[in-house]
């Protein structure tokens, strides 16, 4: 008998905002990506081992991770 498991990322973009980056200081568009990883077996994602909220500045391209309840501030305005 064969198992298949292993581990899938999925990338979400939760919103694109305007604000400040803090790496380069320029006022510039910042992508809010979502990151979850599920373990799988049999190609079918199960149980979610972690998730992260992520900001990317699309002026320098610099990635900072954000808090979760900070990313929702920032989705909702």
């Amino acid at each position: 008998m064969f198992l298949i498991f292993g581990l899938r990322t999925r990338v979400t973009r939760s919103a694109v905002v305007q604000q400040v980056c803090r790496h380069c200081g320029q006022q510039a568009a910042q992508v809010l990506t979502r990151r979850s990883m599920k373990f799988s077996l049999f190609f079918i994602p199960l149980i979610p081992v972690r998730t992260r909220h992520l900001q990317q500045c699309t002026f320098c391209a610099a990635e900072y991770p954000v808090a979760r309840a900070e990313a929702e501030r920032l989705m909702a305005a």
